[in-house]
């Protein structure tokens, strides 16, 4: 039986819908809700709770193209990850610190965004990204090496950062060649998830550990995995192989999979069954998992096969029993819904409207 989200709330976006904004998204964080989206002059930032003051407004120091940013759970600080620099950012607008690396262009270095504003190298360039952990107090960065003030050429490195000032108290190749990264957030402050895309090359994933003294990185055996999300509880993880026909459900201490589910699991996308599947080869009728899903909880997922869907309706969200990695329902709604799933580990998950200009919030 297809299982009705319910909706919580819908939220309208701070900014209006515009080629210059990425659509806003939600993070959950110390137990609030932050709705951030980023513009290519601002980063906003609103605390959803009922007694929060007005949207904080980051100044950004470089268009949004130009590399990724990241929020502190109190919202009270920005780090802007971009092609030459990691730039911190207080309420005021200060800037708090900046971490300099090689640029991910390759370029010999540039002090100021306007000397590259116009190349093409740097539009088309890499990047690396930033994330808070679970108390703030820490940046975990993945750069492109070396730092500003040493020498050597240009390698791939995760470094972990004092939040506060800008200290490097850690740093360690990667061993990777990346087009992109996101950071994953665990419970525990001195872990963290890092997937990086190769491009075709496959998507590499890390997990880091820190102890106060030494960063240790894990490759849970190189696998080529996409990393989704860490359960609420800290002990499991999420991810999708990078041809997208596999989830599974990892122990955080040492990355073994416990369980999986493969694409072939999922029923065909029923507009298929009006006469014209005939038209389809088979591997092009069968779905496969995005890479964007997430824990509901710690027994619950919510996954998409969206991508997939696209060629014949509507997507489709699938609500995934985590502990066994077996489907439970498909997600129906009150009304029509774009985009992917995004779970918060509290019960809820988002999607975007198709103008970006609002989010609904759902459980179940």
């Amino acid at each position: 039986m297809p299982q009705l989200a319910h909706l919580v709330t819908t939220i309208a976006a701070p900014l209006a819908f515009s080629r210059a904004d990425d659509a806003p998204h939600l993070e959950c964080q110390l137990g609030e809700r932050l709705l951030v989206q980023r513009g290519d002059t601002e980063l906003i930032v609103q605390n959803l709770d009922p007694s929060a003051t007005a949207p904080v407004r980051f100044p950004a120091p470089w268009p949004r193209r130009y590399g990724h940013c990241a929020v502190s759970p109190a919202g009270d600080l920005a780090v802007f990850a971009g092609l030459h620099a990691l730039r911190a950012v207080d309420r005021a607008g200060t800037v708090r610190w900046e971490v300099r690396h090689r640029c991910w262009a390759g370029c010999a270095g540039h002090e100021d965004f306007t000397e590259y504003a116009d190349e093409r190298d740097h539009r088309y360039a890499g990047s690396g990204s930033a994330g808070f952990s679970a108390d703030g107090t820490l940046v975990w960065a993945h750069v492109r090496g070396p730092l500003a003030h040493d020498r050597g050429r240009g390698a791939d490195e995760w470094l972990v950062i004092a939040a506060e000032d800008g200290t490097v108290l850690a740093r360690a190749a990667t061993h990777t060649a990346a087009a992109g990264s996101s950071h994953v957030p665990h419970p525990d402050s001195g872990q963290m998830g890092l997937t990086i895309g190769e491009g075709q090359d496959g998507s590499a994933l890390r997990w880091g550990r820190w102890d106060g003294r030494t960063l240790a990185i894990d490759s849970f055996g190189d696998e080529d995995r996409v990393m989704l999300a860490v359960s609420p509880t800290g002990d499991r993880l999420l991810t999708v192989t990078h041809d997208q026909d596999t989830l599974a459900l990892h122990r955080v201490t040492d990355g073994t999979v416990e369980a999986e589910l493969s694409a072939a699991a999922l029923p065909r996308h029923p507009a298929l069954d009006t006469g014209h599947s005939e038209t389809f080869e088979d591997d092009e009728v069968q779905a496969f998992f995005d890479y964007e899903g997430g824990f509901l909880d710690d027994d619950n997922a919510v996954v998409g096969t969206v991508e997939s869907d696209e060629e014949f309706g509507t997507g489709r969200h699938w609500l995934v029993d985590a502990a066994r990695m077996r489907l439970t329902d498909r997600l129906v709604y009150p009304f029509e819904v774009s985009g992917l799933p995004r779970a918060l580990g509290d019960g809820t998950w988002y999607t975007v409207s198709a103008t970006e200009t609002a989010l609904h919030l759902w459980t179940v």
